[in-house]
């Protein structure tokens, strides 16, 4: 299952990671799933409510989870996936991100920003589907991203 995107979303994706650089950005992504293509149509910024180790972690505040679900039913969407950034380390997700992804079905997608602790640059970006029934069968699949028109 591939992950669509417009260039333009992706572009805003990883300008995100680059403005909150030395720390982690997040956000919550919506659009339409089938069986074989998850396509994100718009991008919800969301704060990192992380206080304890916003460079290495992120967290979604569930009152953002909430509103973004209500933004993508009033425009017939729904959470397809949600994103962070890596700074100064790997586009590959941590135990940690494995371990607080609990969205079956949705991509999640990280970009690593690479700098000099106060500007850094959008590098590689990757995409994995978060797969199974539940907690004891979860697994991350590499997920391939398309650009799309």
């Amino acid at each position: 299952m591939s992950l669509q995107l417009s260039q333009d979303l992706y572009d805003q994706l990883r300008a995100h990671g680059e403005e909150t650089y030395p720390n982690e950005c997040c956000g919550i992504m919506l659009g339409k799933s089938t069986e074989t293509t998850i396509r994100v149509e718009a991008l919800i910024r969301a704060g990192n409510t992380r206080t304890d180790s916003a460079h290495n972690r992120y967290h979604i505040a569930p009152q953002e989870l909430i509103k973004a679900q209500r933004e993508g039913r009033k425009a017939g969407l729904d959470i397809v996936g949600f994103y962070h950034s890596h700074p100064d380390h790997p586009a590959q997700w941590s135990i940690t991100d494995f371990n607080e992804a609990h969205w079956f079905g949705c991509a999640y997608v990280i970009t690593a920003v690479d700098g000099d602790k106060t500007t850094g640059k959008s590098t590689l970006t990757n995409s994995f589907l978060l797969t199974g029934t539940g907690e004891e069968d979860k697994a991350f699949a590499n997920q391939p991203i398309e650009i799309i028109g």
